[in-house]
């Protein structure tokens, strides 16, 4: 067990600074596109098309990461794996071809109904660019992921957020202080790192049409399709409720807010990009389900606590960003949640993927994104940016326990439903009381108060018993 833990260990460690590099070149990026930008709304308009190309992201994958991860571990030998691996490229660009020739045709149409702003579509077709090379780049690091050359992942990954960084500023100091220059930034910036990544990728961008690979993947992959496009409905619909009933303005706050949110990726997100080929390469252990007992446990008291410092730090932290985004703070740590609650149902969802039952997370997701439609519906209305927030925090909880439910019958792990329901419900309750007390201003010792009342009630239901070695 501790020879496995300490393989979870490092790869995580070298993942998560991936993540921190990446995102404190984002959290840097950010602002530097405020300043630069400086009206909320044009931030709000980048955001509606970083909403739309993050669905047809979606479109372009179409679950076909899960089926290669599952198909890649099945068998062993090298120009099996390759194939498999050639055929979901040789789909994924299709579909990027495709939706180009889409946006040809109907662009002005669709900039129009997609973004409400006429005489945009180019800001479609320097994305879709984006997409394409991007695709590329994605899919060779997954297996370079699968390889357990981490430290080239991680290198390619640092480099090439540094990249649009750097090409970024350069662009808005010097070319065009606009959304086209950031997005045109984008495009060169990847088209480099495609470059970096030729020798690896030119073997897996040799076309292979085989329907037999091909129609195994779709059959793995299929049940999770609509599982994709509910979770592009719970993450991002928000934005279409907001402009339909606020303002683009408002898109800009809330963007600012989402942006601010995945700092708790840099907790998780390491773990995340660790824990597919993990936890597949234990799927025939014994020891395996008390192993993962401990991490759920782990994983839900660290990133908790996470999200509580969060809540703690946001007012100072948001002071990066122009006076006029600076409201966004109060959003932060409620987003903050859902953005958790996103990485950790994977992690409890196991045996749905053990057992080859993805079908049971596109369910339950796809009854999350309908709730989180009506929670909008009602909220949106009365709340503005609050009522969007609700709806995003109230959908991931109620996927993240029917996934759990599900998972836990299908290959059982020793962990309480109790537990982690319990410790969520007061890591909520916690998160609000303390942007309560920092929206109205009270005395700032209540809010190591609420830290304190936290971490009791927590105990209360022994959580700490998941770490206490068990024969």
């Amino acid at each position: 067990m501790f020879s496995q833990l300490k393989r979870l260990g490092a790869d995580s460690l070298l993942y998560a600074f991936m993540n921190v590099g990446t995102k404190l070149i984002a959290f840097i990026l950010f602002p530097l596109y405020a300043h630069y930008l400086v009206d909320t709304s044009l931030v709000g308009l980048l955001q509606l098309v970083d909403t739309n190309m993050s669905m047809l992201t979606f479109l372009v994958i179409f679950g076909t990461d899960s089926a290669l991860a599952y198909y890649y571990f099945e068998y062993k030998d090298k120009e099996t794996r390759e194939k498999y691996v050639r055929s979901v490229m040789t789909f994924r660009i299709s579909i990027v071809i495709l939706l180009f020739v889409i946006f040809l045709i109907g662009g002005e149409w669709l900039s129009v109904l997609l973004l409400d702003v006429p005489g945009q579509s180019q800001l479609f077709y320097i994305a879709l660019g984006t997409l394409c090379l991007d695709t590329i780049i994605t899919l060779v690091l997954t297996i370079l992921r699968y390889e357990f050359h981490t430290k080239r992942v991680v290198a390619t990954t640092v480099a090439k957020m540094l990249l649009i960084a750097i090409v970024s500023l350069l662009f808005l100091m010097f070319v065009w202080t606009s959304l086209e220059g950031i997005l045109l930034a984008r495009l060169i910036s990847v088209a480099i790192i495609v470059l970096v990544l030729i020798n690896p990728a030119r073997i897996y961008l040799k076309p292979l049409f085989d329907w037999s690979i091909l129609k195994k993947v779709l059959i793995y992959a299929a049940p999770l399709v609509p599982a994709s496009l509910a979770f592009w409905v719970i993450a991002n619909a928000n934005n279409y409720f907001l402009k339909a009933f606020a303002t683009l303005s408002d898109i800009g706050i809330y963007s600012t807010a989402i942006k601010f949110a995945t700092f708790i990726t840099l907790l998780t997100s390491g773990i995340q990009l660790a824990w597919r080929p993990f936890s597949m390469s234990l799927k025939d252990k014994e020891s395996s389900p008390k192993l993962f007992s401990t991490l759920y446990a782990a994983l839900l008291l660290i990133g908790s606590l996470g999200v509580l410092a969060l809540a703690t730090l946001m007012p100072w932290i948001i002071l990066v960003m122009p006076e006029q985004f600076r409201i966004a703070f109060q959003y932060v740590a409620p987003i903050s949640i859902a953005t958790f609650l996103s990485f950790y149902y994977m992690i409890v969802s196991t045996g749905i993927f053990y057992s080859k039952q993805t079908k049971h997370i596109s369910i339950a997701f796809g009854i999350a994104a309908v709730v989180s439609i009506i929670l909008n519906f009602i909220f949106v209305p009365m709340f503005s940016i609050w009522g969007t927030v609700i709806s995003y925090v109230a959908a991931y909880c109620l996927a993240l326990f029917m996934v759990f439910r599900k998972s836990q019958k299908l290959y059982y792990v020793p962990f309480s439903g109790f537990v982690m329901g319990w410790t969520i419900f007061w890591l909520i309750a916690a998160t609000a009381s303390i942007v309560y007390i920092q929206v109205m201003d009270l005395n700032s010792w209540l809010i190591a108060g609420v830290w304190g009342v936290f971490i009791i009630l927590v105990l209360l239901v022994r959580i700490d018993k998941y770490f206490v070695k068990r024969k």
